[in-house]
């Protein structure tokens, strides 16, 4: 036998090769031919001595991996087959680029894709490309370091007025208006600053006032400096002045024809269409605001909710005074840290009758009442809740239902609201609904976009449900729609490129002028590539009782966190005033109640009694009566949730025998 020959064997021998593998600490023998028929893989380096090994003490080399997902990559390298269907394709295509499969990460891609496209899914809606990035010239009024810290070409804030939206990038402002005709379309653009855009404001629809029926107004604001332009019909806009509030805004938002800029300081600065005069009034530090009408209502640091009447500022410009009113003070004196007031469709000579929920940063909730008829008097306290122990961060009061969120990592408490002929009712009063927490964490470089830009909501204060947006991770092309009335999810929107989104708002644009035409909820989402995308949020909610998940399942949420690095990544801070210290500390939540320890065994034991006792009034009755009990939280209840628990049962019991009698031959379930 020649030289030659005995290569050959030896080759041949060496190729058949039996190789033990200890996979995270699971053996696993095969050939070194199956091992190595894929060229350029991390088993070819690793049997040809390119990568260093680690033996056992048994010999077999050691990999630190996951064994169950090894086994299927073993098994498609023994037979070059793949059974998608009992695997989890993501999971399984991030090994197989570990190791090197090429042919398997191409088969798996191609599973993945079935699912996804680029034209999105039956809620995408639209898709703006990024907008140029050349500009005639540059507004250097107030200069600034920090625009060398953002991406100039990532969406910051997004918000919309009407129709219209108004999208700002880092030195900024583009606005879009959509036609039924012709779609959306770009109007305008500003002159790039040389400082970096916090806040955006749009109005769309100016009623009156010397800028004449068809102009729209759009703001931007950095640092303590804020920027007003009038954009034309045909797209030009017009600069009208630089104002200054002298602190730092943290809010900046139009009420009709006055542009509203705010401080947590204790500032507030507006801007009126008609005198064209800028003025700031000072005021107690502000937590909190919202809009009724004409009306600005601030909850400030003090405890006390005020109000001005921007309307007449005009009238006081002499005076140099806003006419700031205190409109209710809180009885603990406790600030005043999320704010929402909701305007009655009854109305009278003396005006709407005002309905204000707020929260204080010592988590109680209070729901207060002005009526149209006692104008001498002031709002008078309706409820209190005392369900949170951490500060109050938002809050909203909608026809349906109060929906509060604390800063426990965005703890979510929902009430039913009881109203009579439009107004808020004590018969039955507000009943809880549901609690869940919404995890959402900002990137601490501001990397993962600007914290005015991806508020979760509640969104949607006219509408029958409010929704949630969740976006769980900074990094991320993926984002939850909540609804708040339950914390299940309405849908699941995906980046229709795969680009980060950056910011995200809802909002109802208007219907065409067809008959029975009515507006449409949209999710407006701005991506790290600068483009907008949109999703139906209208269709989702038809189709939302279809699906029974609570926001990211345990699976998607920790997929999801192992994307980020949890060290680079922080749960919100208390809005608006992120840097504002309370000097008040949190109490705790306190109750008139006693409060006792129910043990499971118990609990169970009180619903099968329940049952039984309804099953003794229907057993031959036909009528098929359910009742649901839960114990999702906690092993604590009190004595007033043990009434309510059997005042719900006689309701039942006696609607039932009511309806039982009026029709024997219906059957329902409740």
């Amino acid at each position: 036998m020649n030289i030659h020959t005995a290569y050959n064997m030896a080759n041949i021998a060496r190729t058949g090769d039996i190789i033990h593998l200890n996979v995270g600490g699971k053996r696993f023998s095969t050939s070194r031919q199956t091992l190595t028929w894929v060229p350029d893989s991390f088993f070819s380096s690793l049997l040809s001595g390119r990568i260093s090994t680690l033996k056992d003490e048994t010999g077999a080399i050691f990999i630190d991996r996951d064994p169950s997902l090894f086994t299927p990559i073993l098994n498609f390298l023994r037979t070059k087959e793949l059974f998608p269907r009992s695997i989890n394709v993501h999971l399984l295509m991030h090994e197989a680029e570990f190791y090197g499969i090429t042919p398997l990460v191409r088969k798996l891609q191609l599973c993945d894709e079935l699912d996804r496209s680029s034209c999105g899914n039956v809620l995408f809606n639209g898709y703006l490309p990024p907008p140029g990035f050349t500009f005639t010239h540059t507004c250097s009024s107030f200069p600034s370091d920090t625009a060398q810290l953002a991406d100039p070409g990532m969406v910051r804030i997004i918000c919309g007025h009407h129709n219209w939206i108004a999208v700002a990038y880092a030195q900024f402002v583009v606005c879009y208006r959509v036609k039924e005709s012709t779609g959306w379309q770009q109007v305008f653009t500003s002159p790039r600053l040389d400082w970096v855009i916090d806040r955006v404001a749009l109005n769309a629809k100016v009623m009156g006032g010397s800028l004449g029926d068809n102009d729209k107004m759009v703001a931007v604001a950095s640092g303590t400096e804020i920027i007003l332009w009038t954009i034309c019909p045909d797209g030009n806009g017009n600069e009208i002045g630089v104002f200054s509030l002298n602190v730092p805004v943290e809010a900046l938002f139009f009420v009709g024809n006055q542009l509203i800029a705010t401080s947590h300081t204790g500032k507030v600065g507006v801007w009126n269409a008609v005198t064209k005069h800028w003025q700031n009034q000072d005021v107690v530090p502000i937590n909190s605001y919202d809009t009724a009408g004409s009306f600005l209502i601030l909850g400030c640091n003090n405890g006390s909710i005020y109000y001005i009447d921007v309307q007449k500022f005009p009238l006081r410009m002499k005076d140099n005074d806003l006419l700031v009113t205190e409109l209710y003070r809180d009885p603990t004196e406790d600030a005043i840290t999320a704010l929402s007031v909701y305007l009655t469709p009854k109305t009278s000579d003396s005006g709407n009758w005002i309905e204000i929920a707020y929260g204080t940063s010592s988590g109680t909730v209070r729901v207060i009442v002005q009526h149209p008829e006692t104008v001498g008097s002031g709002p008078q306290l309706f409820q209190t809740f005392s369900v949170h122990r951490s500060p109050v961060t938002k809050i909203m009061l909608s026809e349906k239902h109060l929906i509060s969120v604390c800063a426990d990592n965005n703890h979510v408490r929902t009430w039913t609201v009881t109203r009579f002929r439009g107004m808020i009712s004590t018969q039955p009063g507000s009943t809880p609904l549901t609690s869940f927490k919404i995890l959402s964490l900002e990137d601490i470089d501001g990397h993962g976009g600007c914290a005015a830009g991806t508020e979760i909501g509640p969104y949607g204060e006219r509408d029958d449900q409010q929704v949630f947006i969740q976006r769980v991770v900074p990094d991320t092309d993926k984002l939850y729609v909540r609804l708040s009335s339950n914390g299940k999810r309405v849908c699941e929107v995906r980046s229709v490129d795969g680009t980060s989104i950056t910011s995200f708002m809802v909002h109802e644009c208007e219907g065409s002028s067809r008959i029975g035409s009515r507006p449409r909820r949209y999710l407006f989402g701005g991506h790290a590539n600068g483009s907008i995308q949109m999703w139906d949020l209208t269709t989702a909610m038809e189709i939302a009782g279809k699906v029974d998940i609570r926001g990211p399942t345990e699976e998607e949420l920790l997929e999801l966190l192992d994307q980020c690095d949890l060290a680079l990544t922080r749960t919100p801070d208390m809005s608006p005033a992120a840097s504002f210290t309370h000097s008040s500390t949190p109490r705790a939540s306190t109750s008139r109640y006693t409060r006792i320890q129910i043990p499971p065994h118990a609990a169970t034991a009180l619903h099968n009694v329940s049952e039984a006792l309804i099953d003794s009034f229907f057993g031959g009755t036909g009528i098929k009566v359910g009742l649901i009990y839960s114990s999702q939280q906690s092993e604590t209840l009190s004595w007033c949730f043990l009434a309510i628990y059997f005042v719900f049962t006689s309701a039942v019991v006696f609607q039932c025998l009511f309806e039982s009698a009026a029709s024997t031959d219906s059957e329902e379930t409740l």
